[in-house]
């Protein structure tokens, strides 16, 4: 009978097993396809937006190309720059993320601005693209940094071209200023979640846009990041799961590097949002799951339960044996322990003392035994207080019972605040080493008793041995040896041990 309930059992366990097994497999399944789904849906739309961005900067690029060109045949005249400042205006119309156009000479004084009248003296010597354009003599477009336009106080990102004068020397720089809010417009209509981010920047690793938009954030620079330097460096394209230096979210990314210009499309979704719709299914299939193994664990436990009750009576008589066998256990325990201390009591002791006399005796060894009292003890109960004795009492029956550590050593109450430690095959010698140590050990308690002239709970020691002639190995004649060594260390001022 007991066998047919554990062979139910069994067939129960296979069943959970399995089932949990390919419930499991199948919301695994259904996790990792939800990230493939996203990581291709993070891929597609960083594809675009780079593609955007690129329209974006070509468009850009063609128009300072045009107006590099008029002003390296034409030179910088003043009807010239008048009609590129009517150009400039009319360029808002074809590219919405244009700022301004703006022309600075080979001082970094502006010239012309798409905005009209600017302030005379006014200067871009101090930008790092004026700078970059004076001291090289590339005709590549520069994409740089975010700055704060001196003209609008927005910011924007600069593509700038350097052209030359006639001379063929630098003779100064054009710029035009993309709006950054623009960008964040664009990035703002799409739907990546609350945690989400898109963000543009350079191959280099300096972030010119981020959406959500955080000021502190723009021009940041994060080549020497250990996300950058594993995930995006020298890479065209690629995909990453990481958590955000910037705000600590857990995110799935998907970046895409320019072929044209040296800027990357990132696009990422926070982990935990772009799987909430995974982990709401997995619930569900969870649920179900688990009621149908609740039904089929309620059929079969009652089968079960049938099974056991025809080995019930076998059951609880064993089980009855077991209890009154641990509870004989238990009353053993106790009649030979001390209920407060832990150690064995008075009747454990004599018995003890009175089997290892008989060995000592037969094998003719020697035996010792230490009685200890604790000085002035009553003084501490009346101190103190009797828990704190108790307390007290403890705190010194452990430390006999580290030193009674053989097999055959016994440290027991004797009664009161008398303590001893039986020591079979031990010289007096070897004993009374022992019982100083002891009582080293215990002032080194450092237990506070003021009413002691030592200021801390210390122990007298009274150590004696059975002598080798037969008659004197009587273990009351040991007892009474002890007892007397232990009067002699109280008389001799306590805090000592004595044989």
């Amino acid at each position: 009978m007991k066998r047919d309930a554990q062979l139910a059992v069994c067939l129960l366990l296979v069943v959970f097993i399995s089932v949990l097994a390919a419930t499991a497999w199948q919301i695994f399944s259904a996790r990792q396809r939800t990230l493939a789904e996203i990581e291709t849906h993070n891929r597609n739309l960083a594809q675009t937006l780079n593609t955007y961005a690129e329209g974006v900067l070509t468009q850009s690029s063609m128009l300072l190309l045009g107006m590099a060109e008029r002003l390296e045949v034409e030179g910088v005249t003043p009807d010239l720059l008048v009609r590129m400042q009517k150009l400039g205006s009319r360029q808002k119309y074809l590219l919405n993320q244009l700022n301004e156009l703006r022309v600075v000479d080979a001082r970094g004084l502006w010239l012309m601005s798409s905005k009209g009248i600017f302030p005379t003296g006014s200067s871009s010597a101090d930008r790092s693209f004026f700078q970059l354009h004076r001291d090289s003599p590339s005709h590549d477009v520069s994409i740089g940094p975010p700055i704060r336009s001196r003209s609008t106080g927005e910011w924007v990102l600069t593509v700038s071209r350097r052209f030359e004068n006639k001379q063929g020397q630098f003779g100064g720089v054009i710029v035009v200023a993309l709006d950054i809010k623009n960008f964040l417009g664009l990035f703002g209509k799409i739907d990546i979640g609350k945690q989400g981010i898109i963000s543009l920047a350079t191959a280099s690793g300096q972030l010119l846009v981020r959406h959500p938009f955080r000021e502190q954030n723009l021009g940041q620079d994060f080549s020497r990041s250990p996300n950058f330097l594993r995930y995006y460096s020298g890479l065209k394209s690629g995909t990453a799961s990481f958590r955000s230096e910037i705000d600590g979210t857990e995110r799935l990314y998907a970046f895409r590097s320019n072929d044209r210009y040296p800027i990357f499309t990132t696009v990422a979704q926070g982990k935990h949002e772009a799987l909430s719709a995974w982990r709401r299914q997995a619930l569900v299939t969870a649920g179900v799951v688990l009621s149908l193994l609740l039904a089929i664990a309620v059929i079969g436990m009652r089968l079960i339960q049938a099974i056991r009750l025809r080995a019930h009576a076998e059951a609880s008589l064993v089980a009855a044996r077991e209890k009154l066998l641990e509870a004989n256990r238990q009353l053993g325990r106790l009649a030979t322990q001390d209920s407060l201390t832990g150690l064995a009591n008075r009747r454990h002791f004599d018995e003890t003392l009175e089997l290892e006399a008989r060995r000592a005796a037969r094998e003719g060894t020697p035996l010792s035994l230490l009685l200890l009292d604790l000085d002035h003890f009553k003084g501490f109960n009346d101190s103190y207080g009797h828990v704190a004795g108790d307390d007290c009492l403890k705190a010194v029956s452990r430390q006999l019972e580290l030193f009674a550590k053989r097999p055959g050593d016994l440290a027991a109450r004797y009664g009161g605040e008398e303590m001893g430690i039986i020591l079979p095959n031990t010289p007096l010698a070897g004993a009374m080493h022992l019982a100083q140590l002891l009582q080293q050990r215990i002032q080194g308690l450092g237990i506070a008793h003021r009413a002691s002239p030592y200021a801390c709970v210390t122990v007298s020691i009274g150590v004696a041995s059975l002598k080798n002639k037969p008659i004197t190995r009587s273990p009351v004649a040991l007892v009474e040896a002890a007892d007397r060594a232990l009067y002699r260390a109280k008389a001799a001022g306590r805090n000592r041990a004595e044989d």
